[in-house]
Formats: C-alpha cells, sequence, structure tokens
C-alpha cells in the first residue's frame, strides 16, 4: 500500500510535552468496529472492558540509553538500539559520518566505546570498555531517551526518569517506553483487578527503531529492526485459557500486540515465545490472538499507524484521528489514549 494514504495534518499544539497528573487522568477515545466515537477517561476502562478479559501489559524498563560524546574533536550522539551482548550494543549515531569501524568514542564519566562494526542501515555495534554491565555505564553517563518530538522541543530533565517509565517497569533494555502503560495507576490497577478483569505481563524491549521514519514510497518495501521478546509459558498458557473460556486478549499497547502475534499459531493458540521479531502489520493482516488494543495517538504515516488501521480499518482510524485532532486530544509518547474494539458495535 502506499505510505502517503496513512498520512493526516496534525496541529504542532496537540503534541504533548508532558503527561497529565495523575497518570490515570487522561482521556481515552473508544472507537468500535462500528458506531459513534465515545469521549471517555482511561480511569473509565474497568467500566469498558468485561470480566475474563485479559489485560496484556509489557513489562520492559527504558534504559537511559542516549549519550553525548565525542569521536576525536567532532560532536555526536548516540541512541542505543538493541543488546548484541553483556559489552556490545547496535547503536544509531548522530553525524555518524565522521565516524568510521575502529573509531574511539568518548563520553562522559570516562565512558567510552569502539565503533566496531557499521551496518548497512547506518547503525553501529558499539563494544564498550570495561567490565561493568553497559546498563551500569548508562546511570553515570546517559539520559532518557525521549522522543525526537518531545525532545527537539524541550530539554530532558529529571522528572522524564520517572514520567518516561510506566508501572510494570522491571526487565531492563528498552530504549522507548510502551506508552499505553504509562496512564496506569496503583488505583487504577485496583479497579481492574475488582472488575474481574486478568492482567498478564510479557517483556518486548522496545529499539529506537520505533521513531525512524518511513521512507519507502511502499509498505512492502519498509524494513522493520528486530526486538527481542519473551513471553513465558505459564502466561501463554493463561492466555489460551482466558480465551476459551470466552475472554478477550487486550493488548496494552503496540507492542504487546506486536509480540503477542509473533507468538501466534494460526489458528490463535498463542506460544512462548523468545527471540526476535520484526513484525510489520499493515491493512490486510489477519489478527490470530489479539481482540483489542489501548494504545496512545501514533504518527502520520508510520508503521504504528499502520498497525492501528489494519486492526480497525483505514478510514475508521482516519476518522478517528480526524476527531481526536476537533476535541483536543493530547498525541503520542505522553498524550492520552484510544481503547480500540474491532468486534463490538
Amino acid at each position: 500500500m502506499r505510505v502517503d494514504l496513512f498520512d493526516f495534518e496534525l496541529p504542532p499544539e496537540r503534541i504533548a510535552l508532558r503527561p497529565v497528573r495523575p497518570r490515570d487522568a487522561a482521556r481515552m477515545l473508544v472507537v468500535r468496529g462500528e458506531g459513534a466515537f465515545e469521549d471517555r477517561g482511561v480511569r473509565d476502562l474497568p467500566q469498558l472492558l468485561r470480566a475474563g478479559d485479559v489485560l496484556v501489559f509489557n513489562d520492559t524498563r527504558v534504559i537511559p540509553a542516549q549519550l553525548e560524546g565525542r569521536r576525536g574533536k567532532a560532536r555526536i550522539g548516540v541512541t542505543l538500539h538493541k543488546r548484541v551482548d553483556l559489552r556490545r550494543w547496535q547503536a544509531f549515531i548522530r553525524n555518524a559520518k565522521r565516524v568510521k569501524e575502529g573509531d574511539l568514542l568518548e563520553f562522559a564519566a570516562d565512558v567510552t566505546a569502539i565503533a566496531a562494526q557499521r551496518h548497512d542501515d547506518g547503525s553501529f555495534t558499539l563494544a564498550f570498555a570495561g567490565d561493568e554491565p553497559v546498563e551500569v555505564l548508562l546511570e553515570r553517563a546517559g539520559r532518557m531517551p525521549l522522543p525526537p518530538y518531545i525532545a527537539g522541543k524541550r530539554e530532558t530533565d529529571e522528572a522524564d526518569r520517572q514520567d518516561y517509565q510506566t508501572i510494570f517497569a522491571r526487565e531492563e533494555g528498552a530504549v522507548a517506553a510502551p506508552t499505553a502503560s504509562l496512564h496506569f495507576t496503583p488505583e487504577l490497577l485496583q479497579a481492574i483487578d475488582e472488575a474481574g478483569i486478568l492482567r498478564k505481563t510479557l517483556t518486548l524491549h522496545v529499539g529506537a527503531g520505533t521513531f525512524l521514519p518511513v521512507k519507502v514510497e511502499d509498505t512492502k518495501d519498509h524494513r522493520m529492526h528486530a526486538e527481542f521478546g519473551r513471553i513465558d509459558a505459564e502466561t501463554a498458557e493463561a492466555l489460551n485459557k482466558a480465551r476459551a473460556a470466552g475472554g478477550r486478549i487486550i493488548a496494552a499497547g503496540t507492542t504487546a500486540l506486536r509480540l503477542l502475534e509473533s507468538a501466534a499459531d494460526e489458528d490463535g493458540t498463542i506460544r512462548p515465545f523468545e527471540g526476535d521479531t520484526s513484525i510489520f502489520i499493515t491493512p490486510g493482516y489477519r489478527f490470530k490472538a489479539v481482540d483489542g488494543l489501548m494504545t496512545n495517538f501514533h504518527l502520520p504515516k508510520s508503521t504504528l499507524f499502520m498497525l492501528v488501521c489494519a486492526l480497525m480499518g483505514r478510514e475508521r482510524m482516519q476518522a478517528a484521528y480526524a476527531h481526536a485532532i476537533e476535541h483536543g486530544y493530547r498525541f503520542y509518547s505522553y498524550g492520552d489514549s484510544s481503547l480500540l474494539l474491532p468486534g463490538e458495535e
């Protein structure tokens, strides 16, 4: 499909630069398969789902994956993308034309790395010096990797270390937050539990590729960056059991949805999963594991807007986004939410 079919105009003032407080005070647009759009709030989620449904969350933890440094006299910026092993990470480099294989990169707090290998997509594998895990080095020298549409408008600060981390964050390795889960609070989780809605977690370490623009004219020519994910056997069994009993699987975020779909057989059975996924979901895709999605609003012509169009229909989502813009919803990572239920009217 043509990428320009997924374009829309977003007024800059609709981009949220800070989250609402408390987190669960965000608005939520309910989009069903047919019928009128419904303006609700995130706190209404327990009333919008049914007892026996399962909300699936991503428990990845964002690491301070952005580094500022030098290659000789040249200033560079690094955003780590994907762990290779204990000492090596794949990374995107700002001003990468000044870097070649074998160069020493120097960052704050005596953190250094060698640009060990350049890849076809322009990224590098960086080999960090020392014996400490790279995550420890990042706590000294790194900063939270806010999306470009926020970082380009204000400085990252100490508040972002909390704001850009979900209540479920446990497994370190993401360089972008699973932002649908930023809306959850202990009070909301208690209300979900009291409503008889089940909760399960999986892990998908979101990479910096989630922010890269789609530069091709046709979706068939776009290649996704791989991200590491894990679904354990207990979680897979619980999800299959809930669905067999009539419950719906509702993904809290596109990251959870992508991993669930990666782990599902053709008949919808979810298998334990551990490894990389580069699944790219566009209109025409047949969903196997997921019955609904809670997600924030996405960028025009992005792979994530294509995903929600695949779930709900492109014209339906274009109309939903137009409604959200007209009614003052806040967009992107720190913005409001939507609940997409394709099987309801």
